[in-house]
């Protein structure tokens, strides 16, 4: 026992657990309507000072211009609507205002996750539910928040709001989710990574005392991490959870030094 525990061999007790059923989804993320403005001048007239450009970030109320009137010679100021990044900056001092963005900003504190759900699922999604969201190493958490038909595609767009506050994500990049779609709980279930396959048997390694003992398993249903016990062992039974291929490894090393 000490030996394992040296080389990372954990345990578990076995108890019950709520299993998630879920649907594998994929999408990428996007900006919603309502964090992109666009900023332009009142009136048309002259440009006598712009702020900002491409890639700034920009306050709520920051000055962006300051433009003279064509009909009243008048200046007046443009400033910012919302806190962001400016995407594009279309004019600079001298230059005519002439009914156009002058400035193209966009707040990315939060985003939108789209992920396509096709027909043969959809019926089981809904509004609310939870959602685990990847990017590479990163994990999110969310629910989804919309789902929104689309036009002439075998389709739906679940769509999920994302806090990015920390700036970790950008539109466009793809995602893969996982919408939890039913809950149900069970009286006994294992630790997915858990099992092993021993003399064609498929099941654990259970804690006796100081040793350890593989004991071959009936398993029922299953989410992504744990899977029912149906038979073989008791609640409380203490199983081995992590690095388990390491009890089975010396168990078939010692099998060839027997036979030799």
């Amino acid at each position: 026992d000490s030996m394992a525990k040296r080389v990372g061999v954990e345990t578990a007790n076995l108890s019950s657990k709520i299993l998630n059923q879920t649907i594998p989804v994929y999408g990428a993320t996007t900006i919603g309507a309502e964090q992109l403005f666009q900023v332009g001048a009142r009136y048309n007239g002259v440009i006598k000072t712009i702020n900002f450009t491409v890639g700034d970030n920009v306050k709520k109320g920051n000055l962006l211009a300051v433009i003279e009137s064509n009909e009243s010679l008048n200046t007046y100021k443009i400033t910012s609507p919302i806190s962001g990044v400016v995407l594009q900056r279309n004019g600079n001092v001298g230059g005519i205002t002439q009914n156009t963005s002058l400035f193209e900003i966009v707040n990315f504190d939060t985003l939108w996750a789209e992920f396509k759900v096709f027909t043969n699922q959809y019926n089981q999604i809904k509004v609310g539910q939870h959602v685990d969201i990847m990017h590479g190493e990163q994990t999110f958490n969310s629910t989804i928040t919309n789902i929104i038909p689309s036009k002439d595609q075998p389709y739906v767009l679940a769509r999920v709001r994302l806090d990015n506050t920390a700036l970790n994500l950008t539109s466009g990049q793809l995602l893969k989710g996982s919408i939890r779609v039913s809950q149900f709980e069970v009286d006994l279930a294992v630790e997915k990574i858990a099992l092993q396959e021993l003399g064609g048997r498929i099941g654990v390694f259970v804690k006796e005392g100081e040793e350890y003992e593989f004991t071959p398993l009936v398993l029922g249903r299953s989410d992504n991490y744990y899977i029912e016990v149906v038979d073989g062992l008791n609640k409380n039974s203490e199983y081995v959870n992590k690095n388990s291929y390491l009890i089975k490894a010396d168990i078939l090393k010692s099998e060839v030094e027997d036979d030799d």
